[in-house]
């Protein structure tokens, strides 16, 4: 769907490298950030005294935090300014990272790993906000996210073995401390290279504070049920209690949207076509992404007995394809157009996990094709996706969509990580890292795989299904190019809902 060119946008990526470097820096920072992290986890454990449950939290209050407050950060940044609140953003980041210098203790670094997911949610929806407002048509839009991820991806492939390498040489707060720069290159590019946000173009209407509150315990509460579930089972009553909480949360959140004058989140917007199918197949992707990931890790160092740097080659196929499918996105979603490629990218990866599920105990092989089907389809899916939900969006709601985007695919992994982890440990008997296995745990392993990736490719097939449907409607509806005149709290009196506009 394209509309008319901006005065301001420029004519290529070419035009626009000194945004696209800022925004791709805050991309890098958020694949890098943990994937380095928990390199150094064994370390910071030695150093800070610290045993599994406080390293645990070392990574989870990041995660939490940065997915607890995203819906709530994009609504301010749509209303304040999304360039401002990115700015913002990456001024607190460049701190809390410096802070990690002075960290003598677990609780210290707990408290800079909060601050440091405060600032995430405020720079990384902001990232795809900016870059689909570069741009006024959809083929540079592509293309410019594109660029924007497979930076950020290659931070992810070499993060670890970088990581790894520095430990070797330096102490572990280096691998954190490295955000400083990184922060400072992404706030110059987009202060330099983003034009400051035209009021205009903001949303007008006041944030729902009660509402922001409402949504962030609910995300929290959704993240930390499946990680409780993961680790204590199904007996564990906190993971029931966060799991109560997070659905009581979620329709007190859903009503008061549907009742207040000025809802934090349009819920009429989410249920339009194009913007809940796109989330839908990101859900799908973050669910099956996250599951295989768990069960390969722990089928080739512990069932297949192979060492650390034995896996991480035995990774490569996957880390090859998302790093060198950046070429082929573009090329891909020119010849089959956004839709297509949305619905087929995000089946390659429930593929891929099929694949595994059925096949991968019978040799690496298999793993290694698995690995590269779920690779191909994030590659395509993760751009896609989130494209197509801005598209659906009027323009002064591109920030929280954004965050949308995220959060349905970080709710989505941590329960593609619980599915796999309550499977595995109501079938696996003893302890589990206490290798060599004997034949008995092997075969239950296997039959854990079996069952788990079973249940996740159900889930993910049915999300797929159902997005694909959710897209066929917005195929058969007739958007008007108004919609950005078009008042988000409510439809013209009397429009009906599949005459509704579609935002860009």
């Amino acid at each position: 769907m394209n509309a008319v060119r901006s005065p301001h946008s420029p004519r290529s990526l070419r035009g626009s490298r000194v945004a696209l470097a800022g925004l791709a820096a805050v991309f890098l920072f958020e694949m890098l950030d943990n994937s380095v992290l928990n390199v150094a986890l064994p370390t910071i454990g030695r150093e800070l005294q610290v045993g599994a449950t406080g390293l645990q939290w070392v990574t989870t209050a990041y995660s939490v935090v940065f997915g607890g407050l995203m819906l709530a950060a994009g609504a301010v940044a749509d209303r304040y300014g999304r360039r401002r609140v990115m700015l913002v953003g990456l001024v607190l980041l460049g701190l809390a990272s410096l802070a990690t210098a002075f960290v003598t203790t677990a609780d210290q670094l707990i408290a800079v790993r909060v601050a440091t997911g405060i600032a995430a949610a405020m720079t990384t929806p902001g990232s795809m906000a900016l870059a689909f407002r570069l741009f006024d048509d959809d083929e540079r839009r592509v293309r410019a996210i594109t660029v924007i991820s497979t930076v950020g991806l290659v931070g992810l492939a070499v993060g670890p073995t970088v990581g790894g390498l520095v430990l070797a040489v330096a102490p572990w707060q280096v691998l954190l401390l490295v955000n400083v720069p990184i922060a400072a290159l992404a706030f110059v590019g987009i202060r330099v290279g983003v034009t400051a946000d035209d009021p205009a173009g903001l949303h007008r209407a006041p944030v729902d504070w009660t509402g922001a509150a409402l949504g962030t315990v609910t995300i929290v509460l959704a993240l930390v049920a499946p990680t409780r579930f993961a680790d204590g089972g199904l007996d564990d009553w906190t993971a029931w209690a966060a799991t109560a909480g997070a659905i009581g949360g979620g329709v007190w959140f859903a009503v008061r949207q549907r009742r207040v004058e000025h809802p934090l989140l349009d819920l009429a917007l989410v249920a339009r076509p194009l913007v809940s199918s796109g989330l839908a197949y990101k859900a799908a992707t973050g669910l099956a992404v996250a599951g295989l990931g768990y069960l390969v890790t722990l089928h080739l160092q512990l069932a297949w007995g192979w060492p650390p740097a034995l896996a991480a080659i035995g990774m490569l196929p996957q880390v090859a394809v998302l790093v060198a499918g950046s070429a082929f996105v573009g090329p891909f979603v020119r010849r089959i157009g956004l839709e297509h490629a949305a619905w087929s990218s995000a089946a390659a990866v429930v593929v891929g996990l099929a694949v595994y599920t059925v096949l991968g105990p019978l040799g690496y092989g298999w793993i290694a094709l698995a690995l590269v089907l779920v690779a191909a389809g994030m590659r395509v899916v993760g751009v896609v996706a989130g494209t197509n939900v801005l598209r659906g969006l009027p323009e002064d709601r591109t920030t929280i969509g954004a965050a949308l985007v995220d959060t349905s695919s970080e709710v989505a992994s941590a329960v593609g990580v619980a599915i796999a982890g309550t499977v595995l440990g109501a079938v696996f008997t003893g302890s589990l890292t206490a290798t060599p296995w004997t034949h008995a745990q092997g075969v239950a392993f296997d039959h854990a795989v079996t069952i788990g990736g079973s249940v996740l490719t159900v889930l993910a097939g049915v999300l797929v299904v159902w997005a694909m449907v959710r897209a066929g409607r917005a195929r058969t509806t007739a958007p008007s190019p108004a919609a950005e005149g078009v008042a988000s709290e409510g439809r013209p009196e009397g429009l009906p809902e599949e005459h509704q506009p579609a935002g860009r």
